[in-house]
């Protein structure tokens, strides 16, 4: 049955039939034929990505297939053209926290199990140690992965991730009044969809809702921009450098 999926689901792509991306946009509208044929057609794709969030084989009997198996779902229904970047990319990151979650309940169980053994006190230590190690790695690795997603949308509006640092405004006064022009971008359905759409700021608009010179925007353009897409992306992490400036 899943070969026969896997290879019904190959065929129509070669025939000129929808990409994935369509697919899962049929999927999203209701189609169970197109969501059963993607769970199936990509199960390959679900142990590649469990094997690389795991460190192991991971196959149909495990726990963790059936939690990336769910985090593919979850990818499918919530994936937004507009905002991620491709499919494959969204869903391999909601497949990968899924499995840390995991992970990482399994390791403060773990470890509360060992605990409750009244081993020494030493060993006890390393092991919370080890423990702690792997949750800030595996953190550190969802970091990384969220820069390289948002490198990758930062390119369809010709900016880079290594420029940010450069373009960011160096004083207060001047970082609080890009940011401030970034909220109201953002706050305006108009003028946000005409960004994302554009790949560029409707600058006249701006010009006409704050008392901020033509010269200052364009001073700023680029830094505006890229917390504009990084405000529209499904990126936490590096959400949260927007928390205190952006609307919930």
């Amino acid at each position: 049955m899943l070969i026969t999926t896997f290879n019904g689901f190959m065929n129509r792509k070669n025939r000129g039939a929808p990409d994935v991306e369509e697919c899962v946009l049929l999927a999203q509208n209701g189609s169970d034929e197109e969501l059963d044929g993607l769970l199936r057609a990509y199960s390959p794709f679900l142990k590649k990505a469990a094997y690389l969030a795991c460190n192991r084989y991971i196959d149909e009997h495990d726990d963790e297939y059936s939690i990336a198996l769910g985090g593919f779902h979850e990818a499918v229904m919530k994936y937004d053209r507009s905002r991620d970047a491709s499919f494959m990319t969204f869903a391999h990151l909601v497949i990968r926290r899924k499995l840390i979650d995991h992970l990482r309940k399994e390791s403060r169980s773990g470890l509360a199990g060992y605990l409750a053994k009244g081993e020494e006190e030493a060993a006890t230590s390393a092991d919370a140690a080890s423990y702690t190690r792997f949750s800030e790695e595996q953190e550190a690795e969802a970091r990384r992965e969220e820069i390289r997603i948002y490198s990758e949308l930062l390119s369809g509006f010709g900016l880079s991730f290594r420029e940010l640092a450069d373009v960011s405004p160096k004083h207060a006064d001047a970082r609080k009044t890009a940011m401030d022009i970034a909220v109201i971008v953002c706050s305006s359905e108009d003028m946000k969809s005409e960004t994302l759409r554009r790949k560029r700021l409707p600058i006249r608009k701006i010009e006409q809702l704050v008392g901020v010179s033509r010269k200052t925007i364009e001073r700023h353009r680029k830094y505006i921009l890229a917390m504009v897409v990084l405000n529209n992306s499904n990126l936490p992490m590096l959400r949260e450098y927007l928390k205190g400036w952006m609307p919930e």
